[in-house]
């Protein structure tokens, strides 16, 4: 399984973006940027919409913090097309179809006897390093807001004591 301080795997896939625009992603893409990658079950479920549309509306967050935001579940492209545009509403950042499993098989976040990933979050640095990896239940939706301040805290390069917030003293 993936750990902290490896090298993130590299992928490849088809990813929506805006309305419903088919594209390529590969992480390579976002090298010299830090990547907050995020898996979730499945779509057109309940606990979903809610995470995937707050890290939509705190895109601008994210920019100001040099971070991309992508989504992957194990659906189509076809999928997540179908959803943006019947209901969850156009996004600022992709979904990525993983409906092969691969991607979510090399990070750890694929429930095999289920079928889906679960909720797994990681951030990478500019540099393809994992610097945190988390794994919630499909049924226990993740804090966007928690994901901004492990990115803040990964950012400064030191050590965050519990519950440090930007302004205050590293350790």
């Amino acid at each position: 399984m993936i750990q902290v301080l490896q090298k993130a795997p590299d992928f490849s896939a088809t990813a929506v973006v805006g309305n419903g625009d088919f594209t390529k992603v590969s992480l390579s893409d976002y090298r010299g940027k830090w990547v907050v990658l995020f898996f979730y079950p499945l779509d057109f479920t309940f606990v979903c919409p809610t995470e995937i549309q707050e890290f939509s509306k705190r895109q601008e967050e994210f920019k100001n913090l040099n971070a991309v935001v992508l989504g992957a579940s194990v659906d189509s492209e076809h999928s997540h097309k179908a959803w943006i545009n019947n209901g969850l509403g156009q996004l600022n950042y992709p979904l990525i179809s993983d409906f092969s499993k691969e991607i979510s098989r090399k990070y750890g976040a694929l429930l095999e006897d289920k079928g889906f990933s679960t909720r797994a979050t990681f951030l990478i640095d500019p540099e393809g390093t994992i610097h945190y990896a988390s794994y919630n239940s499909p049924n226990v939706g993740r804090s966007v807001a928690e994901v901004i301040r492990t990115l803040q805290a990964a950012q400064t390069g030191e050590r965050c004591p519990a519950e440090w917030k930007p302004g205050m003293k590293t350790v």
